[in-house]
């Protein structure tokens, strides 16, 4: 059970946390998250259409905002009351932050409660063209479910002793909306591995990218238990100069872990970011593994390049692109 080691929660300590704007909590606690937009009004790298001036936030995207920074930890962030109120509880003491959060210590992994079932999950992985086969099976396993309340799916990254590290929110009901469950060690990214040792480790960004390339591989007739797949829960910014850039912690991790890795197949996406972070990763692995270069054929990422595959296969998919993918 987690302990409650920090605050205890009385009227003066949670009217201490409405206090603080969210600007002075991005600066001081997600800094690398803020964008000024233009003067005065900032948004978030996280979430473009969350915009924050005057004192207030509203994102619009999702047609709800707020005040303070408690507000944004539990509408945007989806912390409950008592651990948003925690994660406050020293920014507002002296205006640095000291004390309640500590960025060295290890935080333990916050999973949103299960609801009893998985309908709706089930039915937009599908509407994605995500294999049901496939996604009933991760369903089994534990590294995907429906969020009871908001029914969020759930994608769930787990340690070498199967236990849940990391856990990435996706919306179901058509809102761009994506975090990461609090606590989560993006060392422990989702991925599915290979039941047999293999040499090759095949990349993606984001979870729905590495279900969509599964799918393709059992639609082709080819074993999808047979490879390695890693997301990387989003790309980085490479430095200017590539060499300097680091290795995404998931990916640096994983191949720390599975010496046997000699192959390292790339399928980021189309875009500016896809594509540096490709060149990037080349220029910091290719003395070590062969890299293999291989961006969705067709669209902006691997579940574009499906639903054209399955569309071309006689399908009816939806094609359009959803941003809370």
């Amino acid at each position: 059970m987690r302990k409650n080691c920090y605050v205890s929660l009385d009227p003066a300590v949670i009217e201490q946390a409405r206090q603080i704007d969210l600007l002075s909590y991005l600066q001081r606690y997600e800094p690398d998250n803020l964008v000024r937009v233009t003067g005065r009004v900032f948004s978030t790298k996280e979430h473009d259409s969350l915009k924050i001036s005057n004192g207030k936030w509203y994102w619009w995207s999702r047609g709800f905002g707020g005040v303070s920074a408690l507000d944004y930890l539990i509408k945007v962030k989806e912390h409950g009351f008592v651990e948003a109120v925690e994660i406050l509880a020293g920014a507002g003491r002296d205006g640095k932050g000291s004390s309640a959060v500590r960025q060295d210590e290890p935080k333990a992994l916050l999973l949103p409660p299960k609801s009893p079932d998985a309908r709706q999950v089930i039915r937009y992985l599908s509407v994605r063209g995500i294999d049901e086969t496939l996604i009933r099976e991760e369903i089994a396993a534990g590294t995907i479910y429906e969020s009871a309340g908001y029914h969020n799916a759930v994608f769930v990254g787990k340690d070498e002793n199967g236990t849940p590290r990391y856990a990435a929110l996706r919306s179901t009901s058509g809102y761009p909306f994506k975090a990461d469950a609090s606590g989560s060690d993006k060392r422990y990214s989702f991925r599915l591995s290979a039941k047999k040792p293999s040499k090759r480790v095949h990349v993606f960004e984001a979870a729905i990218d590495l279900l969509s390339y599964a799918t393709y591989l059992k639609r082709e007739g080819r074993d999808d238990k047979s490879e390695n797949l890693l997301s990387l829960s989003g790309v980085y910014q490479p430095k200017k100069k590539l060499s300097e850039s680091k290795i995404p912690v998931a990916l640096s991790v994983y191949l720390q872990k599975n010496p046997q890795i000699r192959t390292v197949c790339l399928h980021l996406d189309n875009d500016r970011a896809g594509r540096l972070c490709t060149a990037a990763l080349r220029e910091l692995l290719q003395k070590d593994y062969e890299i293999v270069d291989a961006p969705p054929p067709t669209g902006k990422d691997v579940n574009d390049f499906l639903l054209s595959y399955l569309s071309e296969k006689g399908g009816k998919w939806r094609s359009e692109r959803r941003e809370e993918r």
